[in-house]
């Protein structure tokens, strides 16, 4: 399994990435999920991928090496598209290319086509915009009301989301809930796990901020987790018990 989830609010955008695959109980294997491609000042985007790793991969590829366009004959790459919403079309373009090629032969083995992308970032003098991807090439893009996207097994993350994220939500307390967000899904489905990818880019400005791997034992990683999990049992405790429950039931 895996869990990615962007965050996108008025200072920036946070995407972050879990780094486990697994092919059963006794085939788990880490690989990088979130891929950065940028040219400093001038753009900087980010990838993250869930789904079938050779699926993921394979369109991977294309975005580097780049699909002919059928008109000009040029290489089309999402370095070199003019807007992110035309990157986020190659994005699908690439997906789609990957299932002509290699959709029969998984379709003859059984095999279903699985993908989705979190695709977001900044061309200079343009919009910072987080789009999501699906298996058909389609995609959706974040907006103001709902400023995160999530795939993958995304429904242990996606209280803390719906609870705490707003888009006037400053972007290191953005990074924090994200961060709690995938901890509460680790918690919960072993095939998501560490180390964890960590993407930052702040609005207006075309670079990179942050782009960091947590290790298993990380310090700060390691504080938030046991602050969140005291912080609920607090909460917890703190509330008044059910007044229809037990011995504190009205007659």
């Amino acid at each position: 399994m895996t869990y990615c989830c962007g965050i996108l609010v008025r200072d920036g955008l946070v995407m972050i990435a879990d780094t486990r695959t697994n092919a059963g109980l006794d085939n788990i294997s880490t690989f990088r999920k979130l891929h950065v491609f940028q040219k400093p000042g001038e753009r900087v985007m980010a990838l993250a991928s869930a789904g079938n790793l050779s699926i993921t991969q394979s369109v991977l590829g294309f975005l580097h090496e780049g699909l002919p366009n059928e008109e000009t004959g040029e290489l089309e790459t999402i370095l070199n598209a003019p807007t992110m919403f035309q990157a986020a079309q190659r994005v699908g373009r690439a997906i789609r290319e990957v299932r002509r090629i290699d959709g029969p032969g998984l379709e003859e083995d059984g095999i279903k086509f699985e993908a989705s992308f979190l695709f977001g970032g900044q061309i200079k003098g343009r919009s910072l915009r987080l789009f999501m991807v699906y298996a058909a090439g389609n995609y959706i893009e974040c907006t103001v009301d709902t400023p995160y996207l999530q795939i993958g097994e995304h429904k242990y993350g996606k209280p803390i989301l719906d609870r705490a994220i707003k888009f006037d939500t400053n972007l290191n307390d953005a990074l924090k809930i994200g961060l709690v967000s995938m901890d509460s899904t680790m918690r919960s489905n072993l095939g998501v796990g560490m180390p964890i990818d960590i993407a930052v880019m702040p609005r207006g400005d075309a670079f990179l901020q942050t782009h960091y791997r947590i290790e298993p034992g990380e310090p700060y990683f390691h504080d938030l987790r046991e602050r969140w999990s005291a912080a609920l049992r607090k909460a917890h405790m703190d509330i008044p018990p059910p007044p229809y429950s037990g011995s504190n039931v009205v007659k």
